[in-house]
């Protein structure tokens, strides 16, 4: 118990592959990023406000949103095709039945904190509203997405601090690209495997007689420091070896977005997103009980059009029993592990609420544990 975590906290923070290492077969995408999908956009707002004792409805404040646009159009006028598998479904999304029921999606999803679920569905539906002066007139109504976890370690959570300015920020600022990964965004107040944690995103690139990429997108908020696994190896335990043990958060949970250009069915979307889990079991995720684990995929191919006449078409999807699904499978696995390891090498160490602290993973131990086990 002789290292002192509190010393690595002015550590730069790089992306996992940064330092040399890399989890899977595959190759990444150009951003290694859910951004690497033609089309998809990521956005982010952050709050932090305050410092020292909670006072419920005034701070600290460390929380904020997240939001992925499959497609910088207007998602009511052209959705596309999505599934939502629930791992564990201690969880407080919105969107989600309507999703499981049609297999489509037909607003950004937007992420959040546990309690700001309610005016982040209120913000979202009135950017719909604001886009689309039909819904509910001339046309049905809309069906905004949220999802969330619970990062009241660090925030105060009762106050509810995410507003209208903060959602329509995010859906406004969405952009191609790289992804800002760690304390940012939905990501800023939460914790994983011990460890600060928070948004991490990766890619992996399909490539047979045609090219697809799969992205995916986390929100970490779960586990303990020993269950820890890097590469395959119990990292967690070596270091649970010389770093006295923080104080244990509630279960957490995960949020995952999966984005593909493949042309998927929502069925086979919904196969994709069951794969998550293989790569939440190769970070250390036990999936408590009291942890909310989402995952939402989404295919840009074969958009529904809203003004289609409901004449019968004709859609071409991939074969369920292709190479090529096996290889959307193992994308969906490597793409989740490393998405979780970027969440944890990019967060910074955060002081919330009543001097809560959640410390960066402390890469210099991780890469020594990780020279000696190889």
């Amino acid at each position: 118990m002789g290292y002192d975590i509190s010393q690595s906290t002015s550590n730069p923070r790089r992306r996992f592959r940064d330092y040399g290492l890399s989890v899977g077969s595959l190759s990444t995408g150009p951003m290694n990023a859910i951004t690497d999908v033609p089309g998809v956009l990521v956005g982010h707002s952050t709050i932090i406000e305050g410092e020292g004792p909670l006072i419920p409805g005034k701070g600290p404040v460390r929380t904020g949103v997240t939001v992925v646009r499959p497609h910088p159009g207007n998602l009511f006028r052209e959705k596309v095709r999505g599934a939502v598998h629930i791992i564990n479904g201690f969880g407080k999304a919105t969107g989600i039945a309507q999703i499981q029921e049609l297999g489509i999606i037909e607003t950004p999803i937007v992420l959040t904190n546990t309690l700001s679920v309610g005016s982040a569905w209120d913000s979202l539906c009135e950017y719909m509203l604001d886009c689309n002066p039909g819904i509910g007139i001339s046309e049905g109504t809309v069906n905004p997405v949220v999802l969330e976890c619970n990062d009241g370690y660090l925030n105060d959570i009762r106050g509810r601090h995410v507003k209208r300015e903060h959602v329509f920020d995010a859906l406004e600022n969405a952009c191609g690209g790289s992804v800002a990964e760690g304390n940012v965004g939905s990501g800023t107040g939460m914790s994983c495997l011990g460890f600060k944690g928070g948004i991490g995103t990766s890619s992996r690139v399909i490539d047979l007689t045609k090219q697809w990429t799969l992205g995916v997108l986390v929100m970490s908020n779960f586990g303990k420091m020993e269950d820890l696994l890097i590469c395959g190896i119990p990292v967690g335990m070596e270091l649970s070896k010389d770093i006295e043990m923080q104080p244990q958060t509630p279960p957490g949970s995960v949020v995952i977005i999966v984005g593909t250009d493949a042309p998927c069915s929502d069925r086979q979307l919904l196969r994709i997103a069951r794969r998550c889990q293989g790569g939440l079991a190769r970070v250390g995720s036990m999936f408590s009980h009291g942890s909310g684990d989402f995952v939402l995929a989404f295919s840009t191919a074969n958009k529904a059009l809203e003004s289609d006449t409901h004449d019968p078409c004709v859609q071409e999807y991939i074969r369920d029993d292709s190479r090529a699904m096996g290889l959307l499978f193992r994308a969906c696995i490597e793409a989740v592990e490393e998405s979780v390891l970027n969440s944890l090498f990019m967060a910074e160490t955060m002081i919330g609420r009543d001097g809560n602290t959640k410390y960066g993973i402390p890469i210099d131990m991780v890469l020594d544990i990780l020279d000696r086990s190889t």
